[in-house]
């Protein structure tokens, strides 16, 4: 799997979000600025903008303008998946060369690929659907991602 800069950084964003409101889901004493979030994750500040405003768009987050102005969470952060970060970001979760796997023809002995490429994307369904921003900005993943974790081969 391979995550773009802009989804990295998207889900830092969101996961700070989460980190600085209250009971990390949308009631907040203010609202952060771009700035606050680029400086906590170490994100350009122009590139995070444009993230920002795409998850504004998404649902993601709302923005308020002005000198009292910065992002919040839309919705409670244990109510935003990773999968729909990506999604909003980059689009559906698994392609193959630009194309949804189920939309492939492979021929003669490749033919089984297929299933491997929706078999794959399935699986990171389950996990990125399962994990929510709230999990990540609690450091308290779910137990089959602990389990995933544990495993030595999973680091290599």
């Amino acid at each position: 799997m391979r995550l773009s800069a802009r989804v990295d950084y998207a889900l830092r964003a969101a996961v700070e979000l989460a980190a600085v409101t209250d009971g990390g889901g949308t009631s907040r004493s203010r609202p952060v600025t771009a700035e606050q979030i680029a400086r906590a994750q170490e994100i350009p500040p122009k590139f995070l903008e444009s993230i920002l405003l795409q998850l504004r768009r998404g649902g993601i987050v709302h923005a308020q303008r002005g000198p009292e102005g910065g992002y919040w969470l839309a919705r409670p952060a244990a109510e935003i998946s990773l999968a729909e970060v990506i999604r909003v970001i980059d689009g559906p979760l698994a392609h193959v060369r630009g194309q949804r796997p189920e939309q492939l023809g492979y021929q003669g002995a490749a033919r089984a690929l297929q299933e491997v490429w929706i078999a794959l994307r399935a699986s990171e369904r389950q996990i990125l659907e399962l994990v929510s921003i709230a999990d990540v900005a609690a450091g308290q993943l779910p137990g089959r991602v602990n389990e995933l974790v544990s495993d030595p081969n999973a680091w290599i």
